[in-house]
């Protein structure tokens, strides 16, 4: 009797073990996936909560990025752009105001990298071979070559200097002024020039090229002249040879914007960038599809694509044990507008500092260039399209520059090639002179 008591009991104990044996065989279904809102800046599909809001991979690195390197951004319009998953890229300002609106931290953010530094050992960045592919290649050929040809570099120059207003600020110093004002325009033709060679850029409409154009005309100006500057004389050069200091630059019309000029080429020098990585810039500034106004602007970021990739395995190919050279480079792209910016609105204030009307073709590359209308040449000026859309439809820019030099060259040549002659002895008055006399004789006319 005992043992027939004790065998229902084993039984019962078999048969638990076998019902718990069979339980990972047919496993409860998992959880379903955890749905998060969307991002709450672009409204793209969220990753999960960061920085303390529901946001996306992209919005969530933007903000990390801005805030770690202490990013300042420009908004080209109204600074109420509509941020979404189309237009997020377009405007950085925007991005980042509407970041902080819904809600992101950042105290956040400098948590995470507190964390991230004791946490994460240093990692030993080792070489990696970049190399180009030819397609790639020849388009790094082809921007050096449209750089070179209409940039000659500092070590080209013959160099050349003047004491016109040397030592010493003052408001404009008229002769400095016609000279960088007429060195100006020359060198926004060879910007024309530089954009129509590079590949692709002529397949845009004319009216995405001649946006474009007015658009970047500054920041590549900018980084041109910055290039040609040399630290041990605080010295920029121009194209001609022209050696100003940095009072004379003042003085010659960049007035409060000339320490900040400055300081951005005292920023590029430890980047030390070559000839083919100053092109890539600039193409890169130049053909960029977040312009106001563009008809095609996808058809611009897909332009843009190849030359990013070209300047980044270029630099790190230049210098494999640098990899941060590449982003610190986009980063002036972002300094260029700044400045820009401030350069257009110290273009206004010239208007009223200047004997006579703005050069047509500084007018015109300008952001808003009705601010420079004069109701004295509107009549004049008002049938002729404006130069540099003159020099985008014409097939060869030769005829271009022949229509413009010509226009000036009995009046113009003459008188710059005295004065370069005798500029590095003046005293200073006579280039302040000659630049009054011909004020004068320009109202008379």
């Amino acid at each position: 009797l005992k043992t027939n008591r004790e065998t229902p009991k084993l039984s019962v104990e078999t048969q638990s073990t076998s019902s718990e044996e069979m339980v990972p065989s047919s496993p409860s279904p998992p959880p379903p996936p955890r749905v998060y809102k969307p991002c709450f800046v672009c409204q793209d599909k969220s990753s999960g909560y960061h920085y303390g809001v529901s946001s996306c991979e992209g919005c969530k690195g933007f903000f990390r990025r801005s805030i770690q390197k202490n990013m300042v951004y420009t908004c080209h319009r109204d600074k109420n752009c509509q941020i979404n998953k189309v237009t997020r890229n377009r405007c950085q300002y925007c991005r980042l105001q509407k970041c902080f609106e819904v809600g992101m931290s950042k105290e956040a953010v400098r948590n995470d990298r507190n964390k991230k530094k004791k946490d994460v050992k240093e990692e030993v960045v080792l070489p990696e071979n970049y190399e180009l592919s030819g397609e790639l290649e020849e388009l790094v050929n082809k921007v050096s070559k449209a750089h070179q040809e209409t940039f000659p570099s500092l070590c080209q120059l013959g160099k050349y200097t003047t004491n016109s207003s040397a030592d010493h600020r003052v408001q404009l110093d008229l002769g400095l002024w016609d000279k960088f004002s007429e060195l100006s325009t020359k060198c926004i033709i060879k910007i024309v020039e530089f954009a129509k060679r590079l590949p692709g850029f002529t397949t845009l409409t004319i009216a995405d090229q001649i946006t474009l154009l007015k658009s970047a005309c500054l920041d590549i100006l900018m980084l041109r002249i910055c290039t040609r500057y040399t630290p041990e004389q605080d010295t920029m050069t121009f194209s001609d040879g022209l050696t100003l200091n940095r009072t004379q630059m003042h003085n010659a019309g960049f007035g409060p914007l000339t320490d900040l000029v400055f300081a951005f080429a005292g920023q590029l020098l430890p980047l030390e960038m070559d000839d083919t990585e100053t092109g890539l810039l600039s193409a890169i500034c130049l053909i960029c599809g977040d312009r106001m106004d563009l008809e095609e602007p996808e058809k611009v970021d897909k332009l843009q694509e190849p030359l990013l990739e070209a300047l980044k395995i270029y630099t790190r190919r230049r210098r494999p044990n640098k990899p941060h050279m590449f982003p610190r480079m986009l980063m002036k792209v972002t300094d260029l507008r700044g400045i820009s910016t401030k350069g257009a609105e110290r273009a206004i204030t010239l208007k009223t500092e200047i004997p006579g009307p703005m050069p047509p073709l500084i007018r015109e590359m300008l952001e808003n260039p009705d601010a420079f209308e004069d109701s004295s040449d509107s009549s004049d000026s008002a049938s002729a399209p404006p130069p540099a859309i003159q020099a985008i439809k014409q097939e060869e820019k030769s005829t271009y520059e022949s229509a413009f030099e010509e226009e000036e060259e009995e009046e113009e040549d003459d008188y710059w090639d005295e004065e370069r002659e005798w500029g590095a002895d003046s005293d200073g008055e006579p280039w302040g002179e000659a630049a009054q006399k011909k004020a004068v004789a320009g109202k008379t006319q």
